[in-house]
């Protein structure tokens, strides 16, 4: 789950990427009144550097923070008058990162590795 997840995040992450690498008039929700730039800056990290830390099971709680905010965010503020239909894309990635900061990155992650190689080394 974790691995799917982070990729179709990826999806919604990568043309925003793109949007900022273009260099033109960046239009974007400016979630914290910092600047457009810097909001799109924000959630390309969650979207995207989040996405792929997820995917790679590295840091995942921490990815899942970014990318909870980001939802919450996405679900309640900026589609926050829209239908519910709008919204319920956002919902969906809440509920599933909700359940894997629950549950963790599981045995197939490098976060496991890592916590396995500690164990090992302790006395």
């Amino acid at each position: 789950m974790r691995v799917f997840i982070g990729f179709a995040m990826l999806s919604h992450g990568y043309p925003k990427l793109q949007m900022l690498l273009e260099g033109g008039k960046i239009d974007f929700y400016d979630f914290l009144g910092l600047g457009p730039q810097i909001s799109l800056i924000l959630t390309i990290i969650a979207e995207f550097v989040c996405s792929i830390l997820l995917i790679l099971g590295l840091f995942t709680r921490v990815a899942l923070g970014f990318l909870i905010f980001t939802m919450i965010i996405a679900g309640f503020v900026v589609h926050g008058s829209d239908p519910f239909e709008k919204r319920e894309l956002a919902f969906i990635y809440l509920s599933v990162y909700l359940l894997l900061i629950a549950y963790g990155a599981g045995k197939i992650s490098v976060d496991y590795m890592i916590e396995k190689r500690k164990r090992a080394s302790d006395w």
